[in-house]
């Protein structure tokens, strides 16, 4: 059977009480040895862990969006000088005759 948690010290600080057990590696430590992350309380080591997985999926998505932001340009100003030139034939001729209807 494992102490209570007001029996157990800090792994990194030994002359402090442990404040809480980190969930991910199941060791305790002082307040001063935590960081809040995802509503949980966790030790450096595994938030260091959490923070290079989530890291790796992100440059995946931030490569790809470097990579069609030039194209995704050209498209909205092919698309802006399209219409632009749509509405611009859409206007009578007599108009530019100087000629009112």
């Amino acid at each position: 059977m494992t102490p209570s948690l007001s029996q157990q010290r800090c792994l990194h600080h030994p002359e402090r009480e442990a404040a809480y057990r980190c969930p991910g590696c199941k060791r305790y430590y002082c307040r001063e040895c935590g960081a809040e992350h995802d509503g949980r309380i966790l030790c450096a080591a595994c938030l260091k862990k959490v923070m290079v997985a989530q890291q790796t999926g992100s440059r995946r998505w931030s490569r790809l969006a470097m990579a069609a932001s030039p194209i995704v340009g050209l498209f909205i100003a092919w698309l802006f000088f399209f219409y632009l030139g749509q509405l611009l034939l859409s206007i009578p001729s007599s108009f530019h005759e100087g000629r009112l209807p």
